[in-house]
């Protein structure tokens, strides 16, 4: 089969969640073999849809998709593994990519897509007991163990360190498959794709660019302020063509067939504008208010005495002599596996041996897999629950600032995508008015749009902070007093 072939062909697709939530509307494009394409769209524009769709989990309600051959194997690495795997151990965990029995050459197909994605790992360890990091890792492997002919990402970045980011980026640089990549890291897209799929949330539709990534957005950018002027070009005619009617429908006689044919023109202006389409809005500007104390505060936020680190395999206790107080910043950098986040989870429980939390200090905890919402709990009682005095108003101003309307409110958070999850999280700690914010992997499941609004916030937040992230650039717009390298420890 010639390598320029198409493997992957939308053809007019039509599908919406029921009446009110059109998705896409004849939908056309086609993926040729080996090509390197990212899905570009807003939150909700049908980028997790299109996987749906290509993955045979959701179907049509018109148009056709077709694939090449017809059998074509479709690996999908998600964002997380699925709860109730957790507790699988790795080797069994994979033999469900396969039809029972599983190969007998399981442990070696493991080996080897262990090695594509470099975890060192052991088949009888559980899923549960990996990093972030790790189990991203391992959702890569897992999606290549059956050697797909289509490989779908779903933002694989998230939780990897750089050296992880670096080796995903050098691996599908090499990868000779065809690659399909949802992500919000616009760097990591610009390294190796060669062309973009932008999905527009008001028409519905699908356009195709060639390219890499950087290049098709400043394109995108362009082609936004020509209809722009095109439209603001058309909108002078129309009110010129109109007052200009007006004025020889007065006069009577023929001037008034002269009237009918200026609003013919007027109403022809009208129709040559564009719908120039919203590009991803961007989170409103906000702070995160730092918790006010009613008694006389010490100034000690959080006491650390002694770090939690995994090393060999082993939990191992280091010396430390950190004290967090209002308006100190700390970075905890360290590879993946190294243990951040099972230190700052222990930090939250108030189980870390040799850490103090101030008396009485509310701790707002992003968690990396935002699995700290009940997901059968609406939006709006999430954000509520956590307030000390009730303002349904307040709530929802708040909320708009993140782009959670009233539909979204309304949701059961288990119904929301991983990014309006990001924003729902956020959200929170503004309503919260922590004393210690506690983030792990904040820009997790983030637009890169709203990165430095992000970053302002928590740069201006005069509480104790602690987070975890590794991405430098966001972290350079954030001041930080002291980091703590676990690797280093």
């Amino acid at each position: 089969m010639e390598n320029d072939s198409v493997v992957l062909r939308f053809n007019e697709v039509k599908f919406a969640y029921g009446e009110a939530k059109p998705i896409l509307d004849e939908a056309s494009f086609s993926v040729r073999r080996g090509m390197r394409i990212a899905l570009m769209g807003q939150n909700g524009a049908g980028k997790t849809t299109i996987f749906k769709l290509t993955l045979g989990e959701l179907k049509p309600k018109s148009g056709t998709i077709h694939m090449t051959p017809p059998d074509a194997k479709v690996g999908h690495a998600r964002q997380v593994i699925a709860p109730d795997q957790l507790d699988l151990a790795v080797r069994d965990w994979f033999a469900t990519a396969f039809p029972a029995p599983a190969p007998y050459n399981l442990d070696k197909r493991i080996a080897d897509v262990l090695d594509a994605v470099n975890l060192k790992t052991e088949l009888t360890k559980k899923l549960r007991v990996h990093s972030g990091g790790e189990q991203a890792r391992l959702l890569l492997a897992y999606s290549l163990i059956q050697d797909p002919d289509i490989l779908l990402l779903d933002e694989p970045t998230n939780n990897l360190d750089q050296a992880g980011i670096e080796h995903l980026t050098g691996f599908l640089m090499m990868y000779e498959k065809t690659v399909l990549v949802i992500s919000h890291d616009a760097e990591f897209l610009n390294a190796f794709t060669d062309g973009v799929l932008y999905l527009d949330a008001q028409t519905c539709k699908v356009e195709q660019y060639v390219g890499n990534y950087l290049n098709v957005v400043e394109e995108i950018a362009q082609r936004i302020e020509r209809e722009r002027m095109q439209n603001a070009r058309a909108e002078a005619e129309v009110k010129r063509k109109k007052e200009q009617a007006e004025v020889f429908a007065h006069k009577g006689g023929k001037l008034r067939l002269v009237a009918k044919r200026m609003r013919e023109a007027a109403s022809e202006a009208e129709e040559s504008m564009v719908e120039v389409r919203r590009e991803d809005k961007t989170i409103r500007e906000f702070t995160i208010p730092a918790q006010e104390f009613d008694y006389e505060f010490s100034g000690k936020v959080l006491e650390i005495m002694k770090v939690g680190i995994t090393k060999g395999g082993e939990a191992v206790a280091k010396d430390a002599n950190i004290v967090l107080r209002r308006g100190t910043h700390v970075l905890l950098a360290g590879p993946n596996g190294i243990g951040k986040t099972t230190f700052l989870e222990k930090i939250v429980a108030g189980e870390a041996e040799g850490v103090t939390i101030g008396r009485d200090v509310r701790v707002g905890y992003y968690r990396q897999d935002l699995s700290n919402f009940d997901p059968e709990q609406t939006a709006f009682d999430a954000l509520d629950a956590v307030m000390k005095e009730k303002d349904e108003q307040k709530l929802r101003s708040t909320a708009a600032g993140f782009l959670l309307d009233g539909r979204i409110l309304a949701s059961k958070v288990r119904s929301l995508s991983e990014g309006q999850k990001g924003l729902l999280a956020l959200c929170r700690l503004v309503l919260m008015k922590p004393g210690l914010l506690v983030l792990d992997e904040p820009t997790n499941h983030i637009n890169f749009r709203h990165l430095p609004v992000i970053a302002k916030a928590f740069d201006a937040y005069e509480g104790a902070l602690l987070m975890v992230s590794h991405i430098p650039e966001f972290v350079s717009q954030i001041h930080i007093d002291t980091t703590i390298d676990l690797g280093a420890l």
